[in-house]
């Protein structure tokens, strides 16, 4: 604002000079004005453009040889394009262009038509556009930081999500191995222990089924710790090898536990998904596993594995006592894995004590429509 107020621009026919014209005393302290409240621009950008725009207005209608204070009130105006919405920089755009024009034409030292007093116009709009697009540009890089660190969250969330579900799948894998094996183990143990004087043939044979027992459990445990270990290899099994093609074997401990189990099944001919052939097994497994340490040792137990449309019904009944499978210390944790299974698959679990007597434990699992072909 000091150079421009030494520059007169019709100074010579040649052009500008500079020197020649020097300003007034009101239009230095204008000018000092003007300049001091900038310094509040960006705290207080609306009422800092009413006092330029106020000084300039003064300069225009006091001072016969203006300074131009107008500048001052140029980047008020772009400071509130800057820092507010679009509404109010139109509005006070429209506003300060419209007052500081009209003010330059009718009491400047100039013609109504002097480029001088179209100038005032031109850089009025021209900061309140530059300050829009500032602010246009402000708002788009935010809106991209924004997504990007959503986006982040979103992975990590999600990652924790898997990790707590993977979690959860290993061990309902690692609570039905080591909960069947181990109360086979147990009840095989104690048949030995309770015949070994008497009858050391039978307790023998209790033994060589205890052997049987922990090595499966042993095998079992070996091949779900090797998933672990197979993490970063695409091609390696992402569940263990369990499923209702060896029904008949896990069928098989439970007998040799003392167990009488009875099977009736309409899917040999099925091929299931992995998903859901591993959830009819454990389910199966876990049910059993429950009907021998609860259901006392003269019940019986009776499996049926049917194939109805696109889902499996896997049914685990027993005659011993009507007794819900009460939570142990640190366990417990049976009848909540296998409702998590099933909820995972989408399908519906019922577990509770039948009318007369025992325990009735259905699922219905649901099988994909690419699957249903083979049944």
């Amino acid at each position: 604002m000091v150079c421009s107020s030494f520059t007169d621009p019709h100074g010579s026919p040649a052009g500008p000079t500079f020197g020649d014209r020097t300003p007034t005393a009101t239009g230095v302290v204008l000018m000092l004005l003007s300049a001091a409240v900038l310094v509040f621009r960006r705290r207080r950008p609306i009422p800092v453009l009413a006092a330029t725009t106020a000084f300039a207005l003064v300069e225009l209608i006091a001072d016969q040889r203006p300074a131009p204070v107008t500048m001052s009130a140029v980047i008020s105006l772009f400071t509130v394009a800057a820092h507010t919405d679009r509404p109010t920089t139109w509005r006070l755009g429209l506003v300060t262009m419209a007052v500081l024009t009209f003010a330059a034409m009718v009491f400047g030292p100039t013609p109504w038509y002097a480029q001088e007093n179209l100038g005032v116009f031109a850089w009025t709009g021209m900061a309140a556009a530059a300050g829009d697009a500032v602010r246009s540009r402000r708002a788009f890089v935010d809106a991209i930081r924004e997504r990007a660190e959503r986006a982040e969250r979103s992975r990590e969330e999600e990652a924790r999500r898997r990790v707590a579900e993977e979690r959860l799948r290993i061990a309902r894998d690692l609570h039905d191995v080591v909960a069947h094996h181990i109360a086979l183990v147990n009840v095989q143990a104690g048949v030995a222990a309770h015949v070994m004087d008497k009858r050391p043939d039978q307790a023998k044979e209790a033994l060589a089924h205890v052997r049987t027992a922990s090595r499966s459990a042993l095998d079992e445990l070996r091949a779900t710790v090797g998933l672990l270990r197979q993490s970063g290899d695409p091609e390696a099994p992402t569940e263990p090898v369990s499923g209702l093609a060896v029904l008949d074997d896990l069928l098989a401990t439970f007998r040799n536990a003392g167990l009488p189990v009875e099977l009736a099944r309409t899917d040999r001919a099925a091929a299931l998904p992995a998903a859901v052939d591993l959830a009819a097994y454990r389910i199966i497994q876990e049910a059993l596993t429950n009907v021998r340490k609860h259901a006392g040792s003269e019940a019986r137990a009776e499996v049926s594995v049917l194939r109805v449309g696109r889902t499996v019904e896997i049914t685990v009944l027993d005659d011993g006592p009507a007794v819900v499978p009460a939570p142990e210390p640190g366990g417990g944790h049976g009848l909540v894995g296998m409702r998590e299974r099933v909820t995972a698959l989408g399908g519906t679990l019922t577990a509770a004590p039948r009318y007369g007597g025992g325990f009735r434990v259905q699922a219905i699992l649901p099988v994909p429509a690419d699957c249903e072909g083979d049944a």
